[in-house]
């Protein structure tokens, strides 16, 4: 008897990966988090598989579960949005399982992130603008942020910022980042990320809170900022330069005239 958790990606039901879906339609029992993965994504699932909604479930009624799937000897699918490595709270089911002596696996999937990236058509990085992508997120009831990881420490950076669950906090995110970013700094809000009623607002952190209303950006909104959202920045990686020599591809230089 195996566990596996599998990240269901974003919310479009063909962005969970093939060995997700496969898993999916080869058990007999799933979990999955009922309020963040759409009904769509149960499809993969064979007939007659028992589906739980573990919205309301505690983790000791989930730990429940997988004892009893033990004691049928059958594996199990624990269903998460996105990717389990993020904001998954997965290690506590893991601990649980480790003392319980009962296998598991994690299967990833698509961040919402990314997928929040590509409905707005952008790179996250580029050459000498940002390198690097900063995943955070607001404290929030369940889970606090420590000190050192709030905005305003984080924006120090002026990196590629990825904000989660950013809806209600907007204007305190705002307030934060400009201690920091221009007020000319992209930002791009992204709700629901690649579900049918998925809504995106483009504009800077200069105009965001004036062009945007109070409330409309629920807690499944994820901010993006940096200035490597900015298309008039045409910066370009060497990678396909014409004249860059790397393992794969040897640049022939023109010989000598003489």
């Amino acid at each position: 008897m195996k566990v596996y958790f599998i990240g269901a990606g974003p919310g479009a039901a063909d962005l969970i990966t093939l060995r997700g879906a496969r898993l999916l339609g080869s058990v007999r029992m799933v979990l999955y988090a009922g309020s963040l993965v759409p009904v769509e994504m149960l499809e993969h699932c064979q007939p007659g598989t028992e589906l739980i909604d573990t919205a309301q479930l505690d983790l000791e009624q989930q730990q429940a579960c997988y004892l009893r799937a033990r004691d049928a000897d059958m594996d199990v699918v624990r269903l998460h949005s996105g990717d389990p490595a993020i904001y998954g709270a997965t290690a506590e089911q893991m601990r649980r399982l480790d003392a319980l002596g009962i296998a598991y696996e994690i299967v990833p999937g698509v961040s919402s992130f990314t997928a929040a990236a590509a409905a707005i058509g952008a790179e996250l990085t580029k050459p000498e603008v940002s390198q690097s992508v900063i995943l955070t997120r607001v404290s929030g009831r369940a889970s606090a942020v420590p000190e050192l990881e709030s905005i305003a420490r984080l924006a120090e950076h002026r990196a590629t910022m990825c904000i989660f669950l950013s809806g209600p906090h907007l204007k305190k995110i705002v307030t934060d980042l400009l201690l920091h970013y221009p007020p000319e700094t992209p930002v791009s809000l992204v709700y629901r990320a690649s579900w049918p009623e998925q809504r995106t607002y483009q504009g800077t952190l200069g105009t965001v809170l004036e062009e945007t209303k109070r409330g409309a950006w629920n807690l499944t909104t994820m901010m993006l900022v940096g200035a490597a959202l900015d298309r008039g920045i045409a910066a370009e990686s060497s990678l396909y330069s014409k004249d860059f020599t790397h393992l794969f591809r040897v640049v022939k230089k023109a010989k000598d005239a003489a």
